[in-house]
């Protein structure tokens, strides 16, 4: 939850005595707390049952199941391909591309988390409330499904009249598969054709337009009653004389309405000549045939939704429809199926709207009805990219798709691993998305270092300096909270900043004082051109090479580099006379290490240091006075010493 920087709003609880309670609300990234501000129960029993409660609430519950996850996963995989699909591909053959290699795809994704939900909430090893969410999940996803087959057939394929309906019934058989599981159990029984569901299954078949299967299942029957073999036979010859419209045939979709008419004819014929009257249930199926609409509606228990009812209509009495001409049918269908029974539900409205070809009312219903942005930010921009919302933007700047895209991101990014999905939708975003990814980039907590170097990639690939700034700081600061210096130091240096890698190069020195060691000695022996970040960095840099030529025994260098380091003022006046005490070996060593002009220099800032000296008022003080004046009588000493050896040796030199 975000730390915010204004007292919480304080709101009366409707319904409750406002004198004992008030409810108080904080918001954080995408989540909202909700807790209680004042709360004065009487009795301390009464007070130690009914203490006030924190609640959570979240805008988006769905990004917090497991199995869902999955769904945001893959079809994040989806999305970048897409927008990587390159645009010189043929449109015949991106129209292709888009239906086979996207849709379908995103379909598929659907259906694989619906049957997991479905086989999750089946299990035992469920609570019974987690069984009632994954229905519910369950129930989403197949209104999903069916929303997305049929804005792919309408919108993408965009099916002309005749493919249209063969379309429509593969929609429909898709989304009405339960007769597949009763026409199993009826074929695997000892005598189908005695069947409680037989007919049940024939009736389904011929109502989904599947005649073959219902040929088939028919002929069970046909070979358990001879005496009705020649009405059983005159059904099949119908049913197999049933033209089917072929588009990619020679038959032209004219001949094809002048064939189908003729069957049609022949099938009312039938029909009115009382053919099938001494057999019920074929009857009943040549009224089908026929689209006898009320027939049609007294099988409401088969077809189970208009849109099916509107399917088998088409089939029966419309096989050429237009697809301009299907918004007229698909609310005829709805007001004789539902007959008033029932209003329409959201599902039911959001359905008309696609058969009226209004994509932007079905994004807006989706948008309302559905409980989270994904369908109608993915579905947008699939849409966006057949170039079928080209036309349509909002009135504060953005389109259409990049708002859903906007919106569906900001929601993933209060997900502690789905944020990172979110990071390639924003960029695919040209207008608002730099901006979104900047502000949301900044709110993800940075809890492990781990975490923190993707966060740092991501900003560094996209060339964010300010919020590669901001993190490295954030870091630089914790690692020096848990007194972990080198980690800070690396933070602070990746931040380019100078005032806090001096702050920590001070806790480096401190620390060698104290201990007379250096700890990660990795990372300083490799600072490089980093060093010049700041002067007290380099010097850092610079005094650990001084030990670095003093290890190896280079004396003469680690003379000049400690000298310079003094008198180019790089040192802190306070290390100075560290500096000095260091100098010591060197100054005893049997040869001469320091030359008499560089020894007078030595003498130069050990004077300029014991000057101005303030006397002692502690006894602590005393004691560290008393240690520093030994350590000067030494340096002096030695100094003395070095110089006289450095002048004997320099005039045997020249003489």
């Amino acid at each position: 939850m975000a730390e915010v920087d204004v007292d919480p709003i304080t709101t009366l609880i409707p319904g409750i005595d406002s004198s004992q309670r008030h409810l108080g609300f904080v918001w954080g990234p995408g989540d909202l707390l909700a807790y209680e501000t004042q709360y004065k129960p009487t009795g301390a029993q009464h007070a130690a049952q009914s203490c006030p409660f924190v609640h959570v609430v979240r805008k988006d519950e769905d990004i917090y199941s497991p199995i869902l996850r999955k769904l945001f996963n893959e079809s994040h995989h989806i999305f970048v391909g897409l927008q990587n699909m390159k645009d010189d591909v043929p449109s015949k053959n991106k129209k292709h591309q888009y239906v086979t290699h996207v849709s379908k795809n995103y379909r598929s994704v659907i259906r694989a988390c619906m049957e997991e939900l479905q086989r999750v909430a089946a299990s035992d090893i469920i609570p019974r409330w987690f069984e009632c969410m994954f229905i519910r999940q369950v129930s989403i996803l197949l209104a999903v499904e069916l929303i997305w087959n049929l804005c792919e057939v309408l919108f993408i394929e965009a099916a002309p009249a005749g493919s249209l309906l063969l379309h429509l019934l593969d929609w429909v058989r898709l989304h009405k598969a339960d007769v597949d599981e009763k026409a199993q159990e009826v074929l695997q029984s000892e005598c189908p054709a005695e069947h409680q569901a037989y007919w049940d299954v024939t009736v389904c078949y011929i109502l989904q337009g599947r005649i073959d299967e219902a040929r088939q299942i028919l002929l069970k029957q046909a070979s358990q009653q001879p005496a009705a073999r020649v009405t059983f036979k005159l059904m099949d010859s119908l049913l197999m004389k049933m033209p089917i419209y072929n588009p990619g045939g020679t038959q032209t979709l004219t001949e094809f309405d002048v064939k189908w008419r003729r069957w049609h004819q022949e099938c009312d014929r039938c029909l009115q000549d009382n053919s099938f009257a001494s057999h019920p249930h074929l009857e009943l199926i040549c009224k089908i045939l026929v689209g006898d609409e009320d027939t049609l509606l007294e099988q409401r228990e088969h077809l189970s939704t208009w849109y099916h009812f509107l399917v088998t209509r088409l089939l029966y009495c419309h096989p050429t429809v237009k697809p301009t001409e299907l918004h007229y049918y698909a609310q005829a269908s709805m007001d004789m199926f539902l007959d008033g029974r029932s209003a329409p539900e959201p599902l039911d409205s959001i359905l008309l709207a696609a058969f009226e070809f209004d994509i932007h009312q079905v994004i807006k219903d989706c948008s309302i009805a559905l409980n989270n942005w994904w369908f109608v930010a993915h579905l947008t921009d699939l849409l966006d990219h057949c170039k079928l919302l080209q036309s349509h933007n909002l009135h504060f700047g953005s389109n259409l798709r990049e708002f859903l895209l906007l919106e569906y991101a900001s929601g993933l990014f209060t997900h502690h691993s789905l944020w990172q999905l979110a990071v390639d939708y924003f960029d695919h975003c040209p207008e608002f998305g730099r901006v979104y990814l900047e502000l949301q980039i900044e709110r993800v907590p940075l809890d492990t270092e781990r975490k923190a170097l993707k966060v740092l990639r991501i900003c560094e690939q996209r060339q964010m300096a300010e919020q590669v700034r901001s993190i490295c700081k954030i870091m630089a600061k914790k690692a020096l909270r848990n007194n972990r210096l080198g980690s800070a130091l690396s933070w602070s240096i990746r931040a380019k900043d100078a005032a806090f890698a001096t702050l920590i190069s001070e806790r480096f020195l401190q620390d060698y004082c104290t201990h007379g060691t250096f700890s990660d000695l990795d990372l300083i022996d490799n600072l490089g051109s980093a060093m010049l970040l700041s002067d007290r960095l380099t010097f850092l840099g610079k005094y650990r090479e001084f030990h670095k030529l003093y290890a190896e025994k280079q004396f003469a260098e680690a003379a000049r580099l400690l000298l310079s380091l003094m008198t180019a003022k790089i040192a802190p006046r306070s290390f100075w006379m560290t500096l000095l005490t260091d100098a010591l070996p060197l100054l005893e060593q049997k040869q001469v290490i320091f030359s008499a002009d560089q020894t007078y220099e030595l003498m130069h800032c050990l004077e300029e240091l014991t000057t101005g000296k303030v006397a002692p008022e502690t006894e602590l003080s005393m004691q560290e006075d008393n240690i520093e004046a030994t350590k000067i009588e030494l340096l002096r000493l030695a100094l003395a010493r070095n110089l006289a050896l450095a002048i004997v040796k320099e005039g045997t030199l020249e003489a």
